[in-house]
């Protein structure tokens, strides 16, 4: 979840992602993401099991900023909401 393009940055997983999303939306989380506005979906991965999904986000959020930023524009350059793309 990101604030706007360049901006705050916030890495998480769910077992619900649309869901955890539309928490984040309507800022009904208390955290860093309410607290930067952290509203919009710039990038999301897939996977098997939550422990994987968890295993994940913990190696993200220990990157630099900058390989984070990498990740997201390899496949949104834009830094487009993709909660329009997938909540359908």
């Amino acid at each position: 979840m990101a604030n706007r393009k360049q901006g705050a940055i916030y890495t998480g997983s769910t077992s619900n992602l649309l869901a955890r999303i539309f928490q984040h939306r309507e800022r009904l989380v208390e955290g860093h993401s309410k607290t930067y506005g952290c509203t919009r979906l710039v990038w999301f991965e897939i996977h098997d099991d939550l422990q994987n999904a968890r295993h994940r986000e913990l190696q993200i959020k220990k990157w630099k900023r900058s390989w984070k930023i990498r990740l997201i524009e390899s496949g949104n350059p834009d830094w487009k909401d993709l909660w329009f793309d997938i909540r359908a």
